[in-house]
């Protein structure tokens, strides 16, 4: 695709109307202002990309582009992310439709009604592989009439080129003849067109074709600047609302005239911060929405310290870098290199490098991804847990995320565990570690390796291990990226468990040095509760583990085959049927899992590998798969194959 933003700057005088063209093909759609084209994507190589709906939305006086984005509403869940787009488009903007391919399949009832309150009539109608093309205006209370008389000049005879003029009060289809008709203009109203200013549909002649390219054309008035400003006051914070409101789209309230939503944000202190000098690094590329929605959550959790945020940009993305600005952070932007898995790995070295040059004295930092939530007391589970990666020489790193911790699998926020895998997603790394371990041995950008599964590696991690929570601190939301869609999202991350308290005191915290997490680990095992599946039942059976009582919490222990430390049949095929990550046998500490239940706390040993083996009463088997039928995984449920994060 090639777009162009702000580059379409109109000259100084307005022209007093746009004259735009937009295709929409099988194989191409493009958009073209005043003969400029401004937004391409053709080719169809079956992979899918540029697929769905394009948007494009400029602005009413200015005529510069603001905002870009494709839903692929053929997917899953695309159409809600392109209504609430629209929702979140100021009143007065040029809205701009094309589709490529398909964007039919996934287009429910809420967005098609979205779009016949912005004045489309053939939207509802669109269906299989129909191409579709439309311009409106966002209706609102800012759209103002510019001009007391317009004219029609519709050709609707022929379906693949239509010719519009935009009328102030709408326009009447009469037939398939031209149609002229003149209407004043009601100064007195806001104007709210009954329908879009230009729009067209070609059908789809049978379930195998295409329908018959639409080239839209279309002349739109510009209105005057007082029209499409707000009367903010002349402060820092407006200042800096001011200038990204005016050239870009898309973030909803921050942008409305009347109580816009803030951009300062007055945090409670966090009491013994021990986090307080520790740099926060943000890996970030071209999902500025996703951006924003991180920022706003980061910069309202007590005791952040705006000054020591960094935003890296994998990329000279000039949206992303006015979403840093808008909250008034730092953003920092580089020239990416490597392709696909390796580029994402030299963005995190480059990133991780930069972030210990910036901050000389920091001896560690937090590192973020720009599409995480995190919770309220981020903040003080690091500050409470960051000791342990000064005192425990055993310890990696502090994650916030566990890769087991769903709704149904965890419930005590105030709970930790060691596991000997690398979470990411919101975790704490040591200077002494990157500098002196990580970094000179980082893989270059030849080689095709994603940066957290090489971390992973038995010679990086050294039998390391990291710690992470019961309930997660963050929750991943995005559902688009390089090893990323909607339906991986909802498989595996959807219904993780995320901890929404202010404050959260964190228990036995100290027990998680390794010498005394192995006494830990020991007590539960001995003094839990043994299933034995060739008395109860099969594990995946709903109620195999029985709900605590109201008077004791009992710990309940599963033994299970896992002949190696590579031996994880068993295991992925409980994580299967109980819904969990079941890709690879991630979250373990020496061979067995700690999870909740039915809200029973339970310890998944596997034998004989792990040490705890010994504790397995002589008389209770092992759980091993011949005793039961494959569950289907969460991915072959949702009927998709995609790569590991």
């Amino acid at each position: 695709m090639y777009s162009r933003r702000n580059n379409l700057r109109l000259q100084q005088t307005a022209p007093k109307t746009l004259s735009l063209e937009v295709v929409s093909s099988h194989d191409r759609v493009a958009v073209t202002v005043d003969g400029a084209t401004i937004v391409e994507s053709a080719g169809d190589d079956g992979s899918g990309v540029g697929r769905g709906i394009h948007v494009v939305v400029l602005h009413q006086t200015t005529g510069a582009v603001m905002a870009t984005r494709v839903f692929d509403t053929y997917s899953p869940h695309e159409d809600d992310a392109l209504a609430l787009f629209l929702s979140m488009l100021a009143p007065g903007r040029i809205i701009v439709f094309a589709l490529k391919d398909e964007g039919s399949y996934n287009l429910r009832g809420g967005v098609r009604t979205a779009l016949a309150q912005l004045g489309s009539t053939k939207s509802r109608d669109l269906s299989w592989r129909d191409m579709w093309a439309c311009v409106t205006i966002k209706p609102g209370p800012r759209v103002e009439p510019s001009s007391p008389q317009v004219e029609i000049i519709a050709d609707i005879s022929h379906n693949e080129v239509l010719n519009i003029h935009y009328p102030v009060g709408g326009l009447h289809e009469t037939g398939q003849n031209t149609v002229r008709s003149k209407k004043k203009a009601n100064k007195s109203s806001p104007r709210r067109p009954t329908l879009a200013i230009a729009e067209e549909l070609s059908r789809s002649p049978d379930f195998n074709s295409w329908g018959k390219p639409v080239v839209l054309r279309a002349e739109v008035p510009l209105v005057a600047a007082h029209e499409s400003e707000c009367a903010w006051p002349d402060t820092d914070e407006h200042r800096r609302r001011r200038d990204f409101c005016g050239h870009i789209e898309g973030y909803g309230s921050v942008c409305a005239c009347d109580e816009p939503a803030p951009l300062a944000f007055s945090t409670e202190q966090l009491l013994n911060n021990r986090v307080h000098d520790v740099p926060v690094t943000i890996i970030a590329s071209n999902r500025p929405h996703y951006l924003y929605r991180c920022l706003r959550s980061l910069l309202g959790a007590p005791g952040v310290n705006p000054s020591l945020v960094t935003v890296f940009i994998d990329g000279y993305y000039e949206e992303p870098l006015a979403v840093t600005r808008l909250f008034g952070l730092r953003g920092i932007q580089h020239t990416p290199l490597g392709v696909r898995n390796a580029r994402i790995s030299q963005h995190y070295k480059a990133s991780l490098t930069a972030t210990f040059n910036i901050f000389p004295s920091a001896r560690h930092a937090i590192i973020l991804e720009e599409d995480l939530d995190v919770s309220p007391d981020f903040f003080s589970y690091f500050s409470q847990t960051l000791f342990l990666l000064d005192e425990d020489p055993t310890l990696y790193c502090i994650s916030a995320w566990n890769d087991q911790g769903y709704e149904h699998t965890s419930g005590d926020p105030a709970l930790l565990y060691r596991v000997d895998t690398m979470p990411g997603l919101g975790w704490l790394l040591s200077r002494d570690l990157y500098k002196h371990e990580l970094e000179p041995v980082w893989p270059t950008p030849e080689k095709m390796w994603d940066w957290d599964m090489w971390m992973r590696l038995p010679d990086i991690r050294k039998s390391r291990e990291c710690i992470v929570p019961d309930v997660s601190r963050t929750y991943h939301f995005g559902s688009s990226g390089l090893n990323m869609n909607s339906f991986f999202q909802d498989a595996y991350f959807k219904k993780h468990a995320f901890s929404t308290a202010r404050y959260v005191e964190l228990r036995d915290v100290t027990k998680m040095k390794a010498a005394d997490y192995e006494e830990l680990m020991q007590d539960l095992i001995r003094q839990g509760t043994t299933l034995d599946p060739s008395r109860g039942g099969d594990p995946c059976r709903e109620g195999f583990v029985p709900p605590p009582s109201a008077l004791d919490t009992t710990t309940y222990v599963l033994y299970i085959t896992m002949a190696s430390q590579q031996d994880f049949a068993a295991w992925l095929h409980l994580a299967k049927c109980w819904h969990i990550w079941d890709l690879d046998g991630r979250g373990s500490h020496k061979g067995a899992w700690r999870l909740h239940m039915n809200g029973s706390p339970l310890v998944v040993v596997g034998t004989p590998h792990s040490p705890y083996s010994t504790f397995q009463p002589k008389d209770v088997a092992s759980f091993n798969t011949t005793q039961v039928s494959k569950p289907a995984s969460n991915l072959e449920l949702g009927g998709n194959d995609v790569q590991t994060r």
